[in-house]
């Protein structure tokens, strides 16, 4: 009876046991060329085929019902077509290219990137430690690209005619209010923080993300490391004072500090310098990282603490005995910041910073104190609705409570000012092929301290003229409050504005980069006042402006001459402003017309040893000659410094390491100091404002213990 029915079945129902679909059709890229050998296939099931010569695919299959059919070729973005089986007939599949790969277009205008994950890098984090004239500061590395100005005397970033306080440092997206020690006139700072710690560097020289405010010329974006590789500790003696750090990484999270004394009262007892030192120059630093996997996110906290003094005497044209400088420096900063992804297509993130600056200062007779907390609060979220369309946009809170006591025997007086801004801001990324690209953003920010809410709109435009070639165009407004040296003064004052037009074109093939950028930015709002210095009485207008222009060449080429690694930076620049005390538009002192730099370094095997020089040159700089008509109508001499460095390894972990700056002892004149009345002639003295030092030298021996025993700090030298 059962083989009866089953026969019955069989007969009556065929369909039933052996029915076969056909799928069918056609797949072709964006242009609507056929794709030759796409893979297309049902995903659950061993059915499936490749495209033809002319795109065509068939092929049969006894699945029934709802299916999803996947179609994949390389280079082009993967699509599933979700239906019932019996429709999958004479389909028209058209893929879109991938645009993740290595080819597609990348905005670059403005922008240079430093790290090991970037597309396009210009510099590698080996780069900011081991550039001969850096002295393992990142801004000193910096100081060697495009776009900056030589200033030797201040050891700021000086950026396409904008003053130092122009340039916003964040370190994992979150703002640093006191990124650099405070020092005396004529004696260059440094930055606080370690190179060690960062693996990603981008520094923008205009036309910047929406993401960041507060900023007239130019954003410098420090990344810490995700995730250390093994546990090491690293060692270091120096002929200036000596470093100890420790990473230690666990399952899911790791930590790494980093400590480190100088203290140059050795140094300057061997080498003195032109400064009549009563206590030279001290520090005592430290920082950490803690990072913690969360799900597929990642939280990071990062801390860091430096102290610093000195009293010395510097000389004066106007004060026989010299001006006495004294200065003590607290200074704290700590982030925390998570990133990762809520749901599918959508990343958070979030952090904030606090910093906690305690200044004291004594100027002959006059001692101040300045005592500042600041915060930084910000969120954002960024969605990715596909490889052609990306929507980043958040909030963010700045805080800023700021107090100076002023006293000197016959003047007492008390400043401050609390500011407080609120900003949002919307990015959308739009790529319409891997060699078309669009960034649209818009900031708008709220200030307290002002009442005055403000809109910057930005755009960038990206085109792939050839397989290693691109345009990039890039347009936008900047808003930045005054500093800390008006506000403390006066809150009836508006935001200094700019704007930035900027021409980028790029080349980058066989490890191998050139760049040619050109750019105006146009100031006006600036504050303005009549005195030397702005004090209690001034009167504080918004009434500056000014412009700058000029072009920016690069070269870099480590492919060229074997175990030889070279770059060539040029900057022209063409600037005039009317801001401060200035009676008239004229060139500031802090801005060359040219600036070159060229760095190169050299692996000698034989040797075991890597050789760099820096070389960099600067035009002269402007200054008032008061023995002539006029304002800032003079400049200097050029400004030319040779460095050179070598490192010696060893061993495989143990490297000595030596560097000299401006090897030629060239005499540099950063500027003159007119007295303040005639002399018996009628004619103003003057005295050349030279460095304290013509040359630096440096001396360490650097000591990695590692679990692998092959990590060195050649990386960090």
């Amino acid at each position: 009876m059962k083989v009866s029915v089953i026969t019955f079945l069989l007969g009556v129902f065929p369909s039933l046991i052996f029915a076969q679909h056909i799928v069918s059709g056609k797949v072709l890229d964006n242009k609507e060329q056929p794709i030759v050998g796409a893979n297309i296939y049902l995903e659950g099931a061993y059915d499936g085929g490749t495209s033809d010569e002319n795109g065509n695919f068939s092929f049969e299959t006894a699945e029934t019902g709802l299916q999803t059919l996947a179609v994949s070729y390389i280079s082009f973005e993967p699509t599933k077509l979700n239906m019932e089986v019996s429709k999958m007939k004479n389909l028209k599949i058209q893929l879109q290219e991938d645009l993740n790969s290595l080819e597609t277009v990348t905005i670059s205008a403005g922008s240079f990137s430093a790290g090991d994950n970037s597309k396009i890098s210009v510099l590698k984090p080996l780069d900011i430690v081991t550039t001969a004239s850096a002295v393992g500061d990142f801004v000193g590395a910096l100081q060697t690209l495009p776009g900056t100005t030589t200033v030797a005397e201040d050891g700021r970033l000086f950026v396409r005619g904008g003053d130092a306080s122009e340039t916003q440092i964040f370190i994992d997206g979150i703002r640093v209010f006191t990124p650099y020690s405070p020092t005396a006139n004529n004696v260059p700072t440094g930055g606080r923080y370690s190179p060690f710690l960062f693996d990603g560097i981008t520094f923008s020289t205009g036309g910047y993300s929406a993401e960041y405010g507060q900023a007239l010329s130019s954003v410098l974006l420090l990344n810490t490391i995700d995730e250390p590789t093994q546990d090491k500790t690293d060692i270091g003696i120096m002929s200036v004072g000596g470093s100890l750090g420790h990473t230690k990484k666990w399952e899911r999270s790791s930590l790494s500090v980093n400590a480190s004394y100088i203290n140059l009262a050795p140094y300057i007892a061997l080498i003195p310098d032109r400064n009549d030192w009563k206590k030279p120059f001290e520090t005592a630093s430290g920082e950490a990282v803690f990072r913690q996997e969360i799900g597929d996110g990642l939280l990071k906290v990062y801390g860091a603490f430096d102290t610093s003094n000195f009293e010395l005497t510097q000389e004066d044209i106007n004060q026989p005995e010299g001006t006495r400088f004294k200065l003590n420096n607290q200074n704290f900063y700590t982030n925390l910041s998570y990133s990762g992804r809520l749901k599918i297509n959508w990343k958070i993130f979030g952090g904030g910073s606090y910093t906690y600056g305690n200044t004291r200062v004594g100027i002959d007779t006059a001692n101040i104190k300045d005592l500042e907390n600041s915060a930084h609060l910000k969120l954002k979220l960024r969605k990715r609705f596909s490889n052609y369309f990306k929507l980043s946009f958040g909030v963010e809170q700045f805080l800023t409570d700021f107090n100076e006591n002023y006293a000197e025997p016959n003047f007492a007086v008390k400043l401050g000012y609390q500011n407080n801004i609120t900003a949002a801001f919307a990015e959308a990324d739009i790529l319409f092929s891997r060699n078309l690209a669009l960034k649209l953003g818009v900031r708008g920010g709220y200030s307290a301290l002002f009442d005055e809410l403000t809109i910057s709109p930005r755009i960038s435009f990206a085109y792939k003229t050839g397989k290693k070639s691109q345009l990039s165009l890039a347009y936008g407004d900047f808003f930045q409050q005054p500093d800390k040296d008006v506000l403390k003064f006066t809150n009836k004052l508006q935001a200094q504005h700019t704007q930035h037009y900027i021409l980028n074109y790029q080349y980058a093939a066989n490890n191998r980069i050139f760049r040619a950028e050109a750019y105006r930015k146009e100031y006006n709002k600036l504050v303005t006042y009549a005195e030397e210095f702005p004090d209690v009485n001034s009167q504080f207008l918004n009434n500056g402006e000014g412009f700058a222009q000029g072009i920016d060449l690069f070269w870099r080429d480590n492919e060229s001459i074997k175990n030889v690694d070279y770059w060539l930076s040029y900057s022209y620049l063409d600037t005039e402003r009317q801001y401060k005390n200035y009676p008239a538009k004229a060139t500031p002192n802090f801005a060359n017309t040219h600036n070159l730099s060229v760095v190169a370094k050299y692996w000698i095997e034989n040797w075991r040893s890597q050789i760099g020089f820096s070389y960099q040159y600067g035009s002269g700089r402007t200054y008032t000659n008061k023995n002539a008509p006029g304002f800032l109508q003079n400049k200097t001499k050029s400004y030319n410094s040779l460095s050179l460095n070598w490192a010696y390894l060893i061993s495989q972990q143990k490297i000595l390491y030596a560097s000299i700056n401006n090897v030629l002892a060239i005499k540099n004149v950063n500027g003159y100091q007119y007295a303040n009345t005639p002399n018996a002639n009628g004619t103003f003295d003057r005295r050349a404002l030279r460095p304290a030092a013509d040359q630096f030298f440096f001396v360490g021996f650097f000591w990695t213990i590692s679990d692998d025993g092959k990590d060195n700090q050649l990386d960090n030298l």
